[in-house]
This record gives C-alpha cells, structure tokens and sequence, in this order.
C-alpha cells in the first residue's frame, strides 16, 4: 500500500472536506482517505489501480486541485 499527503489549498469548510473525502474513497484501489481543514492536507492511503496520477486528476476535475 502507498501513502501521500497532497496540500490541497480549495479545502476551505467541512462541506470540502466531505466531497473530497467521498469523491476520492470512491476511486478503486483508495483504503483511506483523511483531509484536515486546518493544514489543508489530504493523506491518502491507495493500492493499484489506483494510482498518484489518477488521485491528482481527480482532485482536478472536482475543483481541488493539488498545490504545485
């Protein structure tokens, strides 16, 4: 299993914090998935076929995109 930890600078309330934590788990391969408000750091926890590039387009593609 990889883990990563993404900052996540669009996570700014708990309702992000739901849609990222709902929308990420969802993507097959996930294990966890645990953002915090605070540092706005998402940890993810993932076996293939998930992968770090398919995490990142999906954060794209719901509005919360990993900093460069």
């Amino acid at each position: 299993m990889t883990t990563v930890t993404y900052l996540v600078p669009a996570i700014d309330c708990e309702h992000c914090i739901h849609t990222v934590e709902m929308e990420v788990g969802e993507l097959q391969g996930v294990q966890s998935v645990k953002a915090d408000l605070d540092t706005k750091k998402v940890q993810i926890s993932f076996d293939a076929p998930a992968s770090e590039e398919k995490i990142k387009a999906l954060l794209a593609e719901i509005n919360y995109p990993v900093a460069a």
